[in-house]
């Protein structure tokens, strides 16, 4: 039997923690994007962006899944594996616009 390996545990949380940040931060910074995005603000549209968020919304709406909702907890989980991962492309996606928020210029960007 292997022993407890307390620094592979550590290394896992750590790599979720950061996922996990991730994921809240795309939440938190994708509506002000879209509507600095809409009102001309900033340039260029970060598509990609936009796209991943639309396949989250795309999985969690739709009927089909990996694992079908009806099996309660695997189904629920396989919506949170993937929208999680879904969520940490979009995140990435958003580094220029944060980067450009961050900086505090409001004019547009070229």
């Amino acid at each position: 039997m292997a022993g407890f390996n307390g620094l592979a545990l550590l290394q896992r949380l750590k790599h979720r923690s950061r996922a996990l940040g991730q994921m809240r931060r795309a939440l938190r910074l994708f509506g002000p994007m879209l509507a600095d995005v809409l009102r001309g603000r900033y340039r260029p549209v970060p598509w990609s962006a936009l796209l991943w968020m639309l396949a989250a919304l795309a999985y969690l709406l739709s009927p089909l899944d990996l694992i079908p909702d009806v099996l309660l907890l695997l189904g629920l989980m396989d919506d949170v594996v993937v929208v999680g991962w879904l969520l940490t492309r979009v995140d990435r996606s958003l580094a220029d616009y944060r980067a450009w928020k961050e900086g505090g210029d409001d004019t547009a960007l070229p």
